[in-house]
């Protein structure tokens, strides 16, 4: 069963001869449970397509559903009510907070939502992601590494329909860069969970399920890796 299609998804900077296809008729489906990575140049499109699919951005034609739900059909605040209860994010440069521990950051969301935290699989997700000694440690005392387990951990912790990664392993040298998307691969087949991820680096993506290709804002048709 799908999670999220995109259909006829553009996105377009400027006009005229200055006129950029950022994202050029992209449509694409990802089953639930997917684990799937866009690998792309920079500059071939690939962060503004997760930031549409995300409804981090809209676009300028077509459309994206998550779990039957058309994203762009919403006002912004329905929009950022269903972000935060649907989709997970891990980013490049982490987004913790500062001033919140490991664990603070973790259930932010969930608080955030003022929904109840189902304590026992927050300590599942913590215990398998090997963060109980740091849980009262603040970011600047992690290393990347860590603190990209702890913005993984947080993408979880609330159950989304699905994980969208931009650039996770950007920031980290290549061996934490591998167990974390060691850590990714394996958090998608505990927890069943759909992640979406864009790289730059084939080596990287090659760990995902399937792959998809992309430059100047098209897709490729993807590729099956297991």
């Amino acid at each position: 069963m799908s999670i999220l299609e995109s259909n006829h998804l553009c996105k377009i900077y400027g006009s005229g001869e200055s006129e950029i296809h950022a994202c050029d008729d992209v449509s694409l489906s990802v089953e639930d449970g997917e684990f799937i990575a866009i690998i792309g140049t920079s500059g071939s499109g690939k962060s503004t397509l997760l930031n549409l699919l995300g409804g981090l951005d809209r676009p300028t034609s077509g459309t994206v559903t998550i779990s039957g739900k058309d994203l762009f059909s919403m006002s912004d605040e329905e929009l950022t009510i269903f972000r935060r209860r649907n989709i997970g994010f891990v980013f490049q440069n982490y987004n913790l907070v500062p001033i919140l521990n490991v664990y603070e950051n973790v259930v932010l969301p969930i608080e955030l939502d003022g929904s109840e935290i189902d304590q026992k699989y927050v300590d599942h997700i913590i215990h398998t992601l090997g963060l109980e000694s740091k849980l009262t440690a603040m970011p600047n005392q992690l290393s990347g590494g860590q603190q990209q387990r702890v913005a993984i951990a947080r993408a979880l912790a609330a159950k989304p329909a699905i994980i969208l990664a931009d650039e996770p392993t950007g920031n980290l040298d290549s061996k934490t860069g591998m167990d974390v998307i060691s850590l990714l691969k394996m958090t998608s087949q505990e927890f069943h969970q759909t992640i979406v991820m864009i790289t730059h680096n084939e080596e990287i993506a090659l760990m995902a399920d399937a792959m998809i290709r992309m430059e100047d804002g098209r897709v490729e048709v993807g590729e099956a890796l297991c």
